[in-house]
C-alpha cells in the first residue's frame, strides 16, 4: 500500500497508472473507485468526481487504465478479453495498492463491464455496491454500428485532435478500444454469466438516447442478477449521462452511494 497524494502514478504490474484522489483517504472514509469508459481517462470525468465527493463525503479515486490518459501505453492489438484482464488481474492489485477498505465501484461503459466482472468473480466484502453507467453485458448491433462510425470520424474529422487533449498516445487509446470491439470474434463477447454471482446492490444508469446500447443491457441485469438492481433512465442523455445530464446523474449516484454506505442523516455524509 502506498500513501496517496492528490494526484500521481501507481505502479501496477508493468504499467504506471495515473490517478487522482479527491477527499479523504481510504483509511479515513469509504472510497468510491471510478472506472472510465473505452475512450475515457481520469481527466475525462471532468469535475464529476469532485461533485460526487462533495455529495457523499466519501473519498473518490479515479485512474486511467493502461493505454489511456497519461498512463503507460499497451501493446496493440488488445486481446479480446481485455476487460476480463482488467477485472481479474489489474483491479484487485489496484484496490490493494490504494489501501481500499470499503466503498463502491462506479463504472462507465467498459468501466461498468469491468466492475461487473470484478464483483461477479470476487466475493470482496470491501465492495458494498456498484453504480454502472451505460453498462455492456453483451455486444449489440447498435454498439458495433456506432463504433464503426466513430472509427470513420476518427480518421476523417478532427476527433483525433480532440481526443489527444486527454490521451498522451491517442492512437493507442483509440485503436486499442475500437479494434477490439470491431473484431468479428468480439461479437460473441458476453459477461452476463458473472451477474448471478454479484452479492451487492447495483444501480444502473442508462441514457434514454444511448447510441451504444439499448434497454436490453438493463433487461439482462434484471434477468440474471439475484442482488437488488435499481434502474434510473435519464431522459435527454445518450452514452455519457454524467456529461449530458450531470445533475440527474449525480443525484442518482449520490443517493445510491449514501444509502449503501449508511449515511449519518444529521450530516448528509457517508459515515
Amino acid at each position: 500500500m502506498q500513501t496517496l497524494t492528490p494526484s500521481g502514478f501507481l505502479r501496477i504490474g508493468a504499467s504506471d497508472l495515473e490517478y487522482r484522489m479527491i477527499g479523504p483517504s481510504p483509511e479515513q472514509a469509504p472510497t468510491i473507485v471510478m472506472l472510465h469508459e473505452g475512450l475515457g481517462s481520469a481527466a475525462l470525468w471532468g469535475d464529476f468526481p469532485e461533485k460526487l465527493q462533495a455529495a457523499t463525503g466519501a473519498g473518490v479515486f479515479v485512474y486511467s487504465r493502461a493505454g489511456y490518459g497519461a498512463s503507460t501505453s499497451v501493446k496493440l492489438p488488445r486481446p479480446l478479453d481485455y476487460m476480463h484482464v482488467e477485472a481479474l488481474d489489474v483491479l484487485p492489485k489496484l484496490l490493494d495498492a490504494i489501501g481500499f477498505r470499503r466503498g463502491l465501484l462506479v463504472g462507465h461503459s467498459d468501466g461498468a463491464s469491468i466492475a461487473a466482472i470484478y464483483a461477479g468473480s470476487h466475493q470482496d466484502h470491501r465492495v458494498q455496491g456498484m453504480a454502472l453507467i451505460a453498462p455492456h453485458f453483451i455486444v449489440e448491433d447498435i454498439s458495433v454500428t456506432s463504433i464503426a462510425e466513430i472509427k470513420t470520424a476518427y480518421e476523417t474529422t478532427n476527433l483525433k485532435e480532440k481526443l489527444a487533449r486527454w490521451h498522451k498516445d491517442v492512437d493507442n487509446a483509440f485503436y486499442g478500444w475500437n479494434g477490439a470491439w470491431l473484431d468479428p470474434k468480439f461479437r460473441t463477447w458476453d459477461i452476463s454469466e458473472f451477474l448471478a454471482y454479484i452479492r451487492v446492490p447495483i444501480a444502473i444508469l442508462q441514457g434514454v438516447d444511448d447510441q451504444y446500447g439499448t434497454m436490453r443491457q438493463v433487461e439482462i441485469a434484471r434477468e440474471e442478477c439475484y442482488c437488488p438492481v435499481d434502474v434510473t433512465l435519464i431522459p435527454g442523455a445518450g452514452h455519457q449521462p454524467h456529461r449530458e445530464a450531470p445533475g440527474a446523474t449525480l443525484d442518482a449516484i449520490s443517493e445510491f452511494a449514501n444509502a449503501v454506505l449508511r449515511v449519518d442523516g444529521s450530516q448528509g455524509r457517508a459515515a
